[in-house]
Formats: structure tokens, C-alpha cells, sequence
């Protein structure tokens, strides 16, 4: 417990991606703008829409809980404004990220008639970039990368910019849609990772990628294998073609029917897979035995325990992640809950910081 740090933040995160072992595991939540943000008394859409008032709150948040700094600012509905609909602002108590208030697409004609956006205007993009213009100049021990390039997983972002349901219908009625509505996703993911690429070059420049509609909650393996992976293969391809060396991709959810179809995306040298609570860390490794596991505390949790039920959930997760060997950073296994009492998330740093050495 509580041994002598003789690491930074950064370095933890450097080895692991130099497939050494750091002093410990590093603590690098998912997702924590929300959070962040309510924590140093902003509102959420800030977190979304405020490039300076958003870096500041995750600077100081991750100072102050000791957490592994990485700035993040995108949202899990992307692609429904960016593609031509409407989106709201999250407010209010049980608002915590933005919403799809407007699809761009309502029919099949919506689909054959849609275009890939302007990436450099596309909805939160203008945002996004002022946020990392910002980011970019800032060299910290806790922070290993300046810049993240969201490049979203075409499936999710196929199912944003339609609704989950619509293109879960068109799949079984209209293959011809689904897959013409996925390859303008995948198309925009590329744009995407060539725009940041254009900007800020490769170099220190983490991708992130994910899938959260892939979940077997919302469609089966065999549609996961026809509709989902050959796009993310497709579209992690010609990322990884680009120069950029690692991916981080967010594997949303229950998906342990999907896991072998994921093992056929290329992920980086290494890649850092981070995973639900829905999926064993030990599952996770043997599917990715090359790469990086992140995860998979459960979220609600850290805002629905006691300190002292929060602390125990998380020393659990810590040591199942240490039996990896050295290729595991600890993190819940999706966003970070944007209300979760401070001292709950206190708990989990000094969870962490007891348990996590090597």
C-alpha cells in the first residue's frame, strides 16, 4: 500500500504503450468532461460547447483527484447534428450530454440523398478544434497526449444520424440502406482522422474510436459481422495508414457475443481497448493478448455507493487488472458519472493509489 511514486502519470502511460510495466496503474477515467465540469462549478454544456471553460475544468480535475490528463471534448450522439440535424444542450439534473432533437435522416430517400459533411464545420467540429488548438500548447506530467482525434465507429454514428431503430429495420428490410447510410459513416470517420491529421500531424496525437450501438443489447454477432466490423476494419485501416500508431477504442456495453469479430480490427501497436462492465477484464485480454485494457469499473457505482462500497468496488477491478501483468489502466466502463459525489471519486483515487502497485 501506498508505495513511493517513482513515475508521472505520463510515464505510466508512455511504458505501457512501450509494453513495459509501469510502478502502477495508472487511473485514466473515461469520459470525465461532465464531471469535470460540474466539479469546478461550470454547467455540462460547457463541457460540450465551451472550448476553454471544458479544458479548464478537466486540467484542474485531474490534478486534483490525481487522475492521468488527457482532454477530451466530443459526445456519444455524434452525427446527428454533424450530418444536418438538430441536437439539444444537455441541462437540468438528469440531462447529461447532448441529445438528437432532429434526425438528419427520416427515409430511405434521406439516406441515398445524403452527402458527407464539411468536416471542418460539421456540427461540434469548430468546437472541438478550439479546444485542441488550446490543448496542444500545454506540456504537463499527468498528461501523455495533447490531442485526441475523434474518429467515431461508423456504427454508432450511422445509428445517430438515423436512430437506432430505423437502422436496425432497414438491416433486416433494406440492406441496400443500412450499408449505403454505414459507408457515408465511415467515409466522414476517415475525413475526420485525415482533418486532425492536417492539423495537429500524428505525432502525440492519440485516436479515439468507439462503438456503443454495436452492443448485443441492440443487434446480434452475425449483424455485427455483416454491418459493423468490416466498416471499423475499413476505417481503422486507413487511420493506422495514416501514421497515427495507437488507437483508443471504447467497446460500449454488453458486446462479449461480438468480441472474437473484434479481434479482426486493428487496433494499433499497441491499441488501448477499453471495455464496459459488462465484459471480464480477463475476457478482454485473452480476446486482445497485444494490447492495452481499459476498464471496466461500473459507473453507477462511483455515484451510487458509499465512499467505503465505492473504495471496495474499486480495489476489486484494480487487482483483477493486475493480474494482466502490466497492460491494464484502470478507468469505469463508460463516462464517468457527471454527479458523482467528490467523495466517492476520492475513494476510487485512493483505491487506486493503495492496490494498483506493481
Amino acid at each position: 500500500m501506498n508505495k513511493k511514486a517513482t513515475m508521472t502519470d505520463a510515464e505510466r502511460i508512455w511504458a505501457l504503450l512501450d509494453r513495459k510495466v509501469p510502478d502502477r496503474v495508472p487511473l485514466w477515467p473515461f469520459a470525465a468532461a461532465g464531471f469535470s465540469c460540474v466539479n469546478t462549478r461550470c454547467t455540462i454544456a460547457d463541457a460540450y460547447n465551451n472550448a476553454k471553460k471544458s479544458l479548464e475544468a478537466q486540467r484542474k480535475t485531474a490534478e486534483e483527484f490525481g487522475w492521468v490528463y488527457v482532454p477530451f471534448m466530443g459526445y456519444a450522439a455524434y452525427g446527428g447534428w454533424e450530418f444536418g440535424g438538430e441536437i439539444k444542450w444537455p441541462s437540468g439534473e438528469f440531462s447529461q450530454a447532448p441529445t438528437v432533437l432532429k434526425p438528419p435522416v427520416e427515409t430511405e430517400e434521406d439516406v441515398w440523398n445524403l452527402k458527407t459533411p464539411d468536416v471542418a464545420t460539421a456540427g461540434i467540429i469548430p468546437f472541438v478544434k478550439e479546444f485542441y488548438d488550446l490543448s496542444r500548447n500545454e506540456n504537463l506530467p499527468n498528461k501523455p497526449f495533447n490531442v485526441v482525434a475523434n474518429c467515431f465507429g461508423p456504427f454508432t454514428l450511422a445509428a445517430n444520424i438515423a436512430e437506432p431503430a430505423k437502422l436496425s429495420k432497414w438491416m433486416i428490410k433494406k440492406p441496400d440502406v443500412a450499408h449505403r447510410l454505414l459507408e457515408l459513416a465511415t467515409q466522414h470517420s476517415i475525413d475526420c482522422a485525415e482533418y486532425w491529421k492536417g492539423l495537429y500531424g500524428t505525432e502525440g496525437v492519440l485516436v479515439f474510436s468507439g462503438e456503443a450501438t454495436t452492443s448485443n443489447q441492440v443487434i446480434s454477432p452475425k449483424q455485427f459481422e455483416a454491418f459493423a466490423m468490416p466498416y471499423l476494419k475499413q476505417m481503422h485501416e486507413a487511420i493506422l495508414a495514416m501514421g497515427y500508431k495507437h488507437i483508443y477504442c471504447h467497446i460500449c456495453g454488453e458486446q462479449n457475443a461480438n468480441m472474437p469479430g473484434w479481434t479482426n480490427v486493428p487496433m494499433g501497436d499497441p491499441g488501448i481497448i477499453s471495455i464496459g462492465h459488462e465484459v471480464a477484464i480477463e475476457d478482454a485480454a485473452r480476446f486482445f493478448p497485444n494490447d492495452i485494457i481499459l476498464g471496466q469499473m461500473e459507473p453507477a457505482l462511483i455515484q451510487a455507493l458509499t465512499p467505503d462500497g465505492v473504495y471496495e468496488a474499486t480495489r476489486k477491478v484494480v487487482e483483477a487488472g493486475k493480474k494482466l501483468g502490466g497492460r491494464y489502466i484502470f478507468s469505469p466502463g463508460c463516462e464517468w458519472p457527471p454527479m458523482a459525489p467528490r467523495e466517492n471519486v476520492m475513494a476510487v483515487t485512493r483505491a487506486v493509489e493503495d492496490y494498483g502497485w506493481y
